[in-house]
């Protein structure tokens, strides 16, 4: 007969309110209790694939604690920088904005009447840089953090500058976009924690709970051996922007950058990064290999791809399957799949399901929403990094982000060109995306062209 255990919401709440005063940056917490278990128990019969206070887990709270004050630069203030710098300002007491600095103009002047008209921040015009190199002055302007949301070929080279001039930084995703970009965060990682900075990355399912709870019980082997999985970010297609006759080639270029490989690193990189960034971090492998497959069919702007498809294999032989599509009115699907020796885990429905099909964990939303008042991910990323800084713990998850946004690469290359691709020649190889006479004014746009794989068929 199956004995019930799950959780009633009276027994969660003194559970939580227990866990929440032992709660430690490294221990989940009271978020640790965010489950709801069915059917027999075997916990007894479960071997941990790694025991805790080995691995990292935030303490997801929901504002950060109070203490030293902190001002901070924007450095991209389009949609995702703009967002970023409201998480941010809503993560804590005593944090302002004190410069904005962006490519354009209007984007400056956007986020500048948004933060007066919604914070009461008044941004002076002083304070409110423009220009490829505006980066510089918002870091030289008396900055104590930055926030890097910029289009992501520039990030590596913005993070790098932040780091030398001692400035923590928040680095959105993808953090790069090429193997030259891919080697300049590796070193400017190292140079951060040399110097005990605190770097965090837009990866936000790192800070969301649902993702949280469910890797630490992957980790204590309710799975079992992690066998393989597939990652999915198939979806309608996204934004894009027609040219406007005033614009020269790269300020059409950067305002429609999400369309432009050079600029975005392609949508796997872009934004399948998510779901690639989740299999190596509940693994902690990286690919030694890829292969894989994509086209271009209906793209409106730009020299990308609209679907991939990719295989690779990790470290340990085992294979993630990755799929991405930017397609509309086909089906869709932002998920993950992980399969292990014992049982599985999807995102989809935050269970994991034994091997007979019977769920066994699920995360319990209900209980998250009455345990507390933050649930937004995009804000908890900014609660961590403050909390960070505060507390003078470093953290670096540049690297880590690094080891996926290269698996997106390796997987881009390959579908791009039609061979295997391996780590090993990968993050060695010269590729650089950087144009060749990179200015705001006009370029070469013959080289900026779809690739196609493989060689034509030979007709003699």
């Amino acid at each position: 007969m199956k004995r019930e255990n799950k959780m009633t919401r009276r027994t969660f709440l003194r559970s939580s309110a227990m866990a929440g005063a032992a709660g430690a940056v490294g221990t989940g917490g009271a978020a640790a209790v965010l489950t709801s278990c069915c059917g027999d128990d075997k916990a007894g019969a479960i071997k941990a694939l790694k025991e805790p206070g080995t691995y990292y887990v935030p303490d997801l709270v929901d504002f950060a604690t109070d203490g030293q004050e902190l001002k901070a630069g924007v450095i991209g203030c389009g949609g995702r920088g703009s967002g970023a710098a409201f998480n941010f300002l809503n993560a804590a007491n005593g944090i302002t904005i004190t410069a904005l600095g962006d490519t354009f103009q209007d984007r400056v002047d956007e986020l500048a009447t948004n933060l007066k008209a919604d914070k009461g921040i008044d941004i002076p015009q002083e304070r409110r840089f423009v220009g490829l190199d505006a980066y510089k002055q918002v870091v030289d302007s008396g900055v104590d953090v930055v926030i890097i949301a910029t289009p992501p070929y520039f990030r590596p080279i913005h993070f790098q500058y932040a780091t030398e001039k001692g400035k923590h930084s928040f680095l959105e995703k993808p953090i790069c976009v090429d193997p030259a970009g891919y080697r300049t965060i590796v070193a400017t990682a190292r140079q951060a924690a040399a110097k005990n900075l605190c770097v965090v990355t837009g990866t936000q399912r790192h800070h969301q709970r649902s993702y949280v709870e469910s890797y630490k019980q992957i980790q204590n082997g309710l799975i079992g051996e992690i066998t393989g999985g597939t990652v999915y970010w198939n979806q309608s297609m996204l934004w894009f922007k027609e040219r406007k006759r005033e614009w020269s080639d790269c300020e059409w270029m950067i305002r429609d950058w999400v369309n432009w490989k050079w600029l975005s690193g392609d949508h796997i990189v872009e934004q399948h990064v998510h779901n690639l960034d989740v299999f190596t971090w509940f693994t902690g492998l990286k690919p030694v290999s890829a292969v894989g497959f994509g086209s271009r069919q209906r793209r409106v702007t730009g020299d990308q791809y609209d679907n991939f498809s990719v295989d690779f294999e990790m470290e340990n032989g085992i294979h993630m399957h990755s799929m991405c599509r930017q397609i509309d009115g086909c089906a869709n699907n932002v998920s993950e799949f992980i399969q292990g020796t014992k049982g599985s885990w999807s995102s989809a429905t935050m269970e994991i399901k034994d091997l007979t099909g019977q769920v066994i964990w699920k995360f319990d939303e209900e209980a998250e929403k009455a345990a507390f008042k933050q649930t937004d991910p995009y804000t908890l990323e900014h609660v961590n990094w403050i909390n960070h800084i505060r507390s003078a713990k470093p953290i670096d998850q540049a690297s880590e982000t690094a080891v996926s946004n290269m698996a997106a690469i390796m997987g881009r290359e390959s579908a791009y060109t039609g061979a295997k691709t391996t780590w090993e020649t990968l993050t060695a190889s010269a590729l650089d995306y950087t144009p060749a006479d990179l200015n705001l004014g006009k370029m070469d746009m013959k080289g900026f062209t779809v690739f196609v794989p493989g060689k034509p068929l030979d007709t003699k």
